[in-house]
């Protein structure tokens, strides 16, 4: 589960990689099964730039680029789909093995065919996500269906990582229910939620192209709140649609995720109550959100590169890791 674990980390930065550099649409037809296998043929890459050729992106973005282009291209959403596809595998035989030989639980099992089901399903998302890219009015996939793709890897990642972190360790220690305790525990809570959350303002950023304007730190074009921050009606349209307002909301909420953890590292490191653990998983976290905020300013101010952009993302599973891995070490607060 962990070397699972691992492999999505690996799909949720591919998946950064090929919306960067505008390869997601390359593939044209959804095959399960035999999409495993590339063109093989001249012919056969011919009828796939061919069916290329048909959509607004080749037109509007890449029109002449050629083959060589077009095989670039096609080779990053390939892989993509091909590393997907070899998840299942890794998933599936092993769990097949264990499950006969009676290594496993009942209970472990069916959550691991379920596992594995969701991901089949996450495929089927992924292609519900690129189609919305084929309409003659469109160039890249839509920012409501590309943020429902990321959030089903994320909650796939998150029960998996939680799975495998209980199954290595299946008694929490006990850690005593002290004011200081529970609140430190909540704000684990808290940090969790804010993290997911911002991961999803990030999603629209990428959906909306919105890191490629305002490309200055702190302000936004001279102001802390950019002007045409509520241009939209209704107003909560904006959180979607409206540039400045969804760069400014993925802003604001990494800037509190980076207070937020900072708070409940302090309140942590001075309850010794938590454990060692639990204090070296805080510390963890924090140089983590460190990273990924200076990554996110990084990726700002150099107008999104495709190197930025793909590592910003790949970071954003890793911080969401430690605080998975927090809150996994405090499960243990008054439990006897």
């Amino acid at each position: 589960m962990l070397a699972i674990c691992f492999m999505l980390i690996g799909m949720i930065a591919l998946g950064g990689y090929t919306r960067l550099t505008g390869s997601g649409l390359s593939i044209m037809d959804w095959r399960p099964i035999t999409g495993m296998i590339p063109p093989l043929s001249h012919a056969e890459w011919e009828r796939q730039f061919a069916l290329y050729k048909t959509i607004p992106q080749y037109k509007i973005l890449h029109d002449g680029f050629g083959l060589a282009g077009f095989q670039k291209i096609f080779w990053a959403e390939w892989i993509h789909r091909f590393w997907g596809r070899l998840m299942g595998f890794v998933l599936l035989l092993p769990l097949i093995w264990f499950a006969v030989t009676g290594v496993l639980s009942r209970r472990l099992t069916a959550r691991l065919i379920l596992f594995f089901v969701l991901g089949g399903l996450q495929g089927a998302i992924g292609w519900f996500m690129v189609a919305s890219g084929f309409n003659p009015d469109s160039t890249a996939v839509a920012p409501v269906r590309l943020v429902l793709h990321l959030c089903c890897a994320f909650a796939l990642y998150i029960a998996i990582l939680w799975t495998a972190l209980s199954a290595r360790n299946p008694e929490p220690e006990f850690i005593p229910a002290t004011p200081a305790v529970v609140r430190v525990h909540r704000l684990a809570w808290l940090v969790c939620c804010i993290v997911a959350t911002t991961i999803i303002a990030g999603g629209f950023t990428a959906g909306t192209h919105a890191g490629f304007s305002y490309n200055t730190f702190p302000l936004m074009d001279g102001h802390l709140i950019p002007a045409g921050y509520a241009r939209l009606h209704p107003f909560w349209l904006n959180w979607f649609q409206n540039i400045a307002a969804v760069q400014f909301d993925h802003r604001l909420l990494a800037t509190c995720t980076a207070a937020l953890i900072g708070g409940t590292i302090f309140l942590g490191l001075r309850t010794p109550q938590l454990g060692r653990p639990a204090q070296d998983a805080l510390m963890l976290m924090g140089w983590m959100v460190l990273l990924q905020y200076a990554l996110g300013v990084t990726t700002l101010l150099l107008v999104v590169p495709v190197w930025a952009g793909t590592v910003h993302q790949t970071c954003a599973a890793l911080l969401l890791t430690t605080a998975i891995i927090v809150l996994h070490r405090l499960r243990g607060v008054g439990r006897v």
